[in-house]
């Protein structure tokens, strides 16, 4: 299967993420559910509870926290992980639908782990952005890679563009994140898809956490070319991404109105369509709007622009008033210059 992260129209990734609410049943509803939305992608988390924190009561979400506020990290990732033994059949299925599935990993250990299951793209989180010895590790399976940016500043993003190409691998899609959840509108700052794609000559997109489509389109109309979006089947169904997530019905919508947004940008070069000839044809133009003599004097009253277009150019009005009309003519002929002395 032929990825293009680049390609002419945007790469959708449904991300699955914790909204399987440890079901493998809904995991699988969870894949038809995004082929059914037409999305190209969906994206998994390889890690477990103890791959990502130490299980201890002092490491802990911030009590302030909107979704996850005092929660134990050891709990809370025990509780999202998605089960390592279910990603070879989730693939598999993923595949069956004609998805891309791959994976975020998020030690050296699950990058070994996918790469046994020929995990065809890697997506490293913003968290992650920094751990620059995973970055090399993924750079070297040679897959092409994503990269949220996240919580992370300008000169560190630098370190891990600079770490991932040192693998001599330039397969590098940068996302452009607010890592907050769920995100506000106003705190997407969108204008830094050009900053990164100016800083590191990249394509870049957005992991998108706010509610809706408007700012994934928007970032589709600044040149996005990867859209990631957490899906669920139902928000109501809670769980720990759920109040971020979009239902099956939006993300089609997402897709449909994204590709849309894409096709509309069109190019540089200033035409007409061939779809606009007839308007083209209906434009004004002068027109004789009751019948004249041959010598009388052409005014305001015997000639107006009016549609269609087949008279003279409205912009030659003071130019033909107080001729003579060279011959009889009835209300509504096009107006020529053969028509006048």
């Amino acid at each position: 299967m032929a990825i293009s992260l680049g390609a002419n129209l945007p790469f959708f990734v449904a991300e699955i993420s914790a909204n399987h609410l440890g079901n493998l049943e809904r995991a699988h509803h969870l894949i038809e559910a995004a082929a059914g939305a037409n999305a190209n992608a969906v994206k998994f988390q390889t890690y477990t509870a103890e791959t990502m924190t130490l299980n201890l009561d002092s490491l802990g979400v911030s009590e302030n926290h909107a979704l996850w506020g005092g929660k134990k990290l050891f709990d809370l990732y025990q509780e999202a992980h998605t089960p390592w033994e279910w990603h070879s059949e989730l693939f598999s299925h993923a595949l069956s639908l004609g998805l891309i599935p791959f994976s975020s990993p998020f030690d050296s250990s699950a990058v070994e782990f996918l790469e046994k299951l020929n995990c065809p793209i890697y997506k490293i989180a913003s968290l992650e952005s920094g751990d620059l010895e995973l970055i090399k590790e993924v750079g070297r399976t040679g897959k092409p890679t994503i990269i949220s940016t996240g919580a992370t500043q300008l000169d560190e993003i630098e370190e891990t563009v600079s770490a991932f190409l040192s693998t001599g691998n330039e397969d590098l899609t940068l996302l452009v994140c607010t890592s907050s959840y769920p995100a506000e509108p106003n705190e997407a700052h969108l204008n830094r898809i050009s900053t990164l794609k100016n800083a590191f000559s990249v394509n870049v997109g957005i992991s998108d956490h706010t509610l809706g489509i408007g700012v994934s389109i928007a970032a589709i109309a600044l040149g996005a070319t990867v859209i990631e979006k957490h899906i669920t089947l139902k928000r109501s169904d809670g769980g720990h991404d759920s109040a971020f997530s979009m239902e099956p019905s939006e993300f089609e919508q997402l897709v449909l109105e994204g590709n849309n947004a894409k096709l509309s940008l069109g190019n540089l070069e200033w035409k007409i369509m061939d779809s606009e000839s007839e308007s083209r044809r209906l434009r004004r133009s002068l027109y004789v709007v009751s019948d004249v003599l041959m010598g009388e004097e052409l005014s305001p009253i015997n000639i107006r622009a009016i549609r269609p277009g087949a008279g003279l150019k409205p912009k030659y009005f003071n130019e033909v008033i107080g001729r003579k009309f060279n011959k009889n003519l009835k209300a509504g002929t096009p107006l020529s210059l053969e028509d006048l002395v």
